[in-house]
C-alpha cells in the first residue's frame, strides 16, 4: 500500500514536470520570437539597402540633368546664387529656444507699469484725451531674437549633416 509519504512524492513530482513543461513552453515561444524579430531585423536591412541603391539610381547627375532639360519649360529653374545661401547660425531661433523673461521682474515692471499707466490716464483725463500707447508698450516690449553674424564664428561653416552611408 501507497504510504501519505509516497503521495507527497507523487504530488511533488508531478508539479515539478509542470512546472518544467511550463518553462519549456515559455522558452520556445521566446525562441520563435526571436527567429520572428530576426526575420523582421533582416527584412528591414534589405529594404534598407534597396532603398540606398535607388536612391544613388535617383540622384545620378546625368539622369537628373536629362529631367532638367526635359522639364525646363515648365519648372523655370535657375542656378542657386552664392548669396542665397545661408549658415545654419544666421537663421532664427526657435520658439523653444527663445528666453522666457523672469517672472520676478516682469511683476516688477508690470506694476510700473500699471502705476505709469495709472498716472498717464488721470493726467490724461485731466486734459481729456486717453494715452493707452505707454501701457501697450511696455506690455508687449519681448526680447526679438538676433542671428548672429556671418564673420563672427569660425567654426559657422561646419554644418553637420546626416549620411546615407554606413
Amino acid at each position: 500500500m501507497l504510504k501519505t509519504f509516497d503521495l507527497v512524492l507523487i504530488g511533488v513530482m508531478t508539479a515539478t514536470a509542470a512546472v518544467t513543461y511550463t518553462i519549456k513552453h515559455r522558452a520556445e515561444l521566446k525562441l520563435e520570437e526571436v527567429h520572428r524579430l530576426e526575420a523582421e531585423i533582416k527584412l528591414e536591412k534589405d529594404t534598407i539597402d534597396l532603398l540606398k541603391a535607388d536612391w544613388a539610381l535617383q540622384s545620378q547627375p546625368n539622369r537628373l540633368e536629362r529631367l532638367v532639360k526635359a522639364y525646363n519649360e515648365e519648372l523655370k529653374l535657375q542656378p542657386t546664387e552664392s548669396t542665397a545661401l545661408v549658415h545654419a547660425k544666421e537663421l532664427p531661433m526657435l520658439k523653444s529656444e527663445v528666453p522666457v523673461p523672469d517672472v520676478t521682474e516682469a511683476k516688477v515692471s508690470a506694476k510700473s507699469a500699471t502705476v505709469a499707466s495709472a498716472k498717464s490716464a488721470t493726467v490724461a483725463s485731466a486734459k481729456g484725451a486717453p494715452d493707452t500707447k505707454g501701457a501697450q508698450a511696455t506690455a508687449k516690449a519681448q526680447p526679438i531674437p538676433v542671428p548672429a553674424p556671418r564673420g563672427e564664428a569660425e567654426d559657422a561653416d561646419q554644418i553637420e549633416t546626416g549620411s546615407v552611408e554606413e
